[in-house]
């Protein structure tokens, strides 16, 4: 099975690399942008008996820092 696993930082919680994304792209002459945010992909191929707990533990324990992130699991389509 293939997971997605898309992760964000937490509203309040400041994001340098999305300020500096926004400045360059202001820079470029994209003034529409009113604000940007970055985060993480990751793209996981598990074996088709794993457990949403343990999928939900590689989250906690390595793929997010829970204290300042937001993660949320997107199972794919075969042939995705």
């Amino acid at each position: 099975m293939k997971l997605r696993i898309i992760v964000t930082l937490k509203p309040g919680v400041l994001d340098p690399q999305g300020k500096a994304i926004h400045k360059a792209l202001d820079g470029l002459g994209f003034a529409g942008v009113h604000d940007v945010r970055a985060g993480k992909l990751i793209e996981l191929e598990l074996a088709d008996d794993t457990s949403d707990a343990a999928v939900d533990a590689m989250c906690r324990k390595l793929l997010a820092n829970t204290v300042i992130e937001n993660y949320r699991v997107e199972r794919l389509e075969p042939g995705a």
